[in-house]
């Protein structure tokens, strides 16, 4: 039996931000997920008082806030060149979320190379080290998805950082759809780690270099719009709706209470041309385990 409050991604709504904020409370959410990158949720573009004004209406439908997604494209961390700016960008979405009463900002940081000797790993070694800080000193974690590695490779990686600032936003369907790796066994490999998840199923259709899929240095950058048209559409994997994929989801859940997880199941659907209904049928899903 789950107790986990339950999320909706409110891009997967398509609605925008206040039509979709008023959607997912319709459809039974105890909480909401927010990309706050560009737009009108970029820190930027929110004043003080519109982020009261925000914060006060997401009350008002007795919903929280799950996670913002801080998600910033391109290669992650893995560029140094541009690295400044983009932890400059992530801190201020941490600050964000902190204002809006949420202490978990998701993102990719890019495909982490097998080799620790590599620069690219040094790289975002050290990205990750500066933004685990800031976060820590917030009360707040920058989430990593999970997708580009196994769950044992992401893990050595996140044990070489100071704190636990830098943590995971635990994503069971790429987990499948991408490297192949076990998401229930996953779950016991990051249990120190996990502060927040998606719900999400799929299957893989062939083994792929996850570098092709997440972009990497050398390879070109994905964009949500693409990766999106891949799991529609593409050759190397399916986002399918909860219970159709290679997710087992009974031990997965099954799994998250097992190590103690008490946070969000925020359902995230990235195709499909009736959001509102696979979410719908998502949130039905979900409450059979409850």
């Amino acid at each position: 039996m789950i107790i986990n409050p339950i999320g909706i991604m409110v891009d997967s709504l398509r609605l925008g931000l206040r039509d979709g904020l008023k959607k997912s409370k319709e459809l039974g959410a105890d909480g909401v997920q927010i990309y706050a990158v560009s737009g009108e949720m970029d820190p930027a573009n929110l004043t003080p008082g519109a982020r009261k004004e925000l914060r006060d209406y997401i009350a008002s439908l007795d919903l929280q806030i799950s996670a913002l997604c801080g998600d910033l494209g391109g290669h992650g961390f893995q560029d140094q060149s541009v690295n400044a700016a983009k932890i400059e960008k992530s801190k201020r979405v941490l600050d964000l979320a902190v204002e809006l009463g949420s202490n978990v900002v998701t993102t990719h940081i890019g495909v982490v190379p097998e080799d620790r000797n590599d620069p690219i790993y040094q790289t975002m070694l050290q990205a990750c080290e500066e933004l685990g800080v800031y976060a820590s000193s917030l009360g707040a974690y920058f989430a990593v998805e999970t997708g580009p590695e196994t769950s044992a490779h992401l893990k050595s990686f996140l044990d070489n950082l100071s704190t636990k600032g830098v943590s995971v936003n635990f994503d069971p369907a790429n987990m499948v759809m991408v490297t192949g790796d076990d998401p229930v066994q996953g779950v016991y490999t990051l249990k120190d780690y996990i502060v927040h998840t998606h719900v999400k199923d799929g299957v893989r259709l062939r083994q792929v270099d996850p570098r092709e899929v997440y972009g990497s240095l050398g390879f070109k950058p994905m964009t949500h719009e693409s990766i999106a048209e891949a799991a529609t559409s593409g050759d190397t994997y399916r986002e399918l709706a909860l219970g159709e994929g290679h997710v087992d989801f009974g031990r997965y859940f099954q799994a998250l209470q097992e190590i103690g997880y008490k946070g969000y199941l925020t359902i995230e659907r990235e195709v499909g041309a009736q959001p509102e209904k696979d979410i719908a049928s998502a949130i039905a899903f979900i409450q059979k385990y409850k």
